[in-house]
């Protein structure tokens, strides 16, 4: 019997715990997840405009104490700090993810177009970044155009959740020529259902295809 993988799931907003904490029951639920919540981060991101220097170093510094514990891989939940998650796995000799690499790699894979649905604006140049970079190594031709989900992310940190799903939905519905869609933060993948019934094209979200590339990694 193999024991126990723990995976460190790194926060920077409370919204993002319960749909990893779902993707993980339904994918995954034998591993050991710990929730490290700094929700100081999203804010300075948003007030500072850019990823610091300090910011970077608490990345890192968030990073190393996941590993410090005994985890066995660290999955960042948010958006927003993708090239300090990079500089934090160069340092670590485990696994340690960006929320979003695993899903658009999946959506890379299912064509040429990729369509973004995003709630939190200072997110949106990194993460098409990361797809590029993605893309880059899988197929350099494929393309993602991001469409903001105006007012969904105030819906859920308000504690409404159908207004949320009902903006992304809405959105997703004018969507038409793309190979796939992609809700892009880990908060935004509870409208998961509410956008499946709104269009024909594929659905990805950034939970589901993290924890299968986790367990692949790990098992």
């Amino acid at each position: 019997m193999t024991s126990r993988k723990r995976i460190a799931l790194v926060h920077a907003t409370p919204i993002a715990i319960d749909p990893i904490g779902i993707a993980f029951e339904a994918g995954w639920p034998e591993a050991e997840r710990v929730n490290i919540l700094e929700d100081s981060l999203s804010p300075d991101r948003a007030r500072d405009g850019a990823i610091t220097d300090q910011m970077s170093d608490r990345i890192v510094a968030l990073a190393r104490y996941a590993r410090m514990i005994g985890s066995d891989a660290v999955l960042f939940t948010c958006s927003s700090f993708g090239t300090a998650i990079q500089r934090a796995a160069s340092t670590l000799d485990i696994p340690v993810l960006k929320p979003n690499e695993a899903m658009f790699e999946a959506a890379i894979r299912k064509g040429g177009r990729t369509a973004m649905l995003y709630t939190f604006p200072p997110a949106r140049e990194g993460m098409e970044a990361e797809f590029r970079e993605e893309a880059s190594r899988v197929s350099p031709s494929a393309e993602i155009e991001s469409f903001l989900v105006d007012g969904a992310i105030d819906a859920v940190r308000a504690g409404d959740e159908a207004t949320h799903n009902r903006l992304v939905a809405e959105t997703a519905a004018t969507i038409e020529g793309f190979d796939a869609i992609t809700l892009a933060h880990f908060s935004t993948a509870r409208a998961l259902e509410a956008v499946q019934a709104a269009t024909p094209i594929p659905v990805l979200t950034s939970p589901d295809a993290a924890v299968a590339k986790l367990r692949r990694l790990l098992t």
